[in-house]
């Protein structure tokens, strides 16, 4: 993010921009090149950064995803795709399929067996 300040009669405005940044040769250092700018810091329109945050989010991997919004004090070691495993562990054993796949091939009671 760059900010950039702005006199004006009411004081100063300061505007948002996502910024990356280039080296120049000529000059010998990085210089910001604007991609987009989000206008006035006071009339920013939090809800539509939030949409841009998560689109964005999708193109990384969730670890990087995480890494990449998460505080700076915070340090992400690994992740592993668990969330559709466990899903579906959850749900073979809330309809008791595992019970039922148990009791395949065990002899009836009250039978006799063939």
């Amino acid at each position: 993010m760059k900010t950039t300040k702005r006199e004006n009669k009411s004081g100063t405005v300061r505007y948002l921009h996502l910024a990356h940044n280039e080296w120049d040769p000529v000059k010998g250092r990085a210089v910001p090149k604007v991609l987009f700018t989000f206008g006035r810091e006071d009339d920013l329109d939090r809800d539509a950064v939030r949409r841009l945050v998560t689109s964005l989010s999708k193109l990384l991997e969730p670890g990087d995803a995480l890494a990449a919004t998460a505080a700076s004090d915070l340090e992400f070691t690994s992740s592993v795709p668990f969330g559709g495993a466990y899903v579906l562990d959850q749900l073979w054993r809330r309809l008791r399929i595992d019970q039922i796949v148990g009791r395949v091939g065990q002899p009836k009671r009250g039978r006799a067996g063939t």
